[in-house]
């Protein structure tokens, strides 16, 4: 069974996010072990300069980065990073999951974004879309689209 890792900036508030969250963590137990991790959030200014941009980014991005095993496939949530469809997201999972990689983390920064530390990091960078989603969401799109991914990998109904 593979090791799934969500590593986030910041706790989760809402409790609409939190219910969807704790339900596709419930069934993805059936896939794979689920861990999500949440280091603290930055104070930001409200219009931030590029220096203070630089310092939130690359606080959260120690700590984002400490929690990340050596070991592990890295997967950062950036805009620049690369868009498929489900079914390729199912294979992408399936062939880290063959391939003995034993844990994938998935990187989701704070309202700043993803420092470059990581995303020199990854080993792959994801975007789900060129428009821009509220963080704590991405969470719950995230968990939906892996959970969605192992249905596919094994022909469920829930893609259909």
């Amino acid at each position: 069974m593979i090791n799934i890792t969500v590593a986030a900036v910041g706790r989760i508030k809402e409790k609409f996010y939190t219910e969807a969250i704790e339900e596709y963590s419930k069934r993805l137990k059936r896939y794979c072990k689920l861990n999500i991790v949440e280091v603290k959030d930055e104070p930001t200014p409200d219009n931030p300069s590029d220096r203070e941009r630089e310092i939130v980014l690359n606080s959260e991005g120690k700590r984002l980065l400490d929690k990340i095993p050596k070991s592990a496939y890295v997967v950062a949530l950036c805009i620049e990073g690369k868009n498929m469809p489900s079914e390729r997201f199912a294979e992408f999972i399936q062939n880290n999951a063959t391939e003995g990689k034993g844990e994938i983390v998935f990187v989701i920064g704070g309202s700043m974004g993803i420092c470059d530390e990581i995303k020199n990091r990854a080993d792959f960078k994801l975007s789900f879309s060129e428009m821009t989603f509220p963080h704590q969401l991405m969470r719950v799109i995230l968990l939906e689209q892996i959970y969605r991914a192992f249905n596919i990998a094994e022909g469920g109904k829930y893609h259909k």
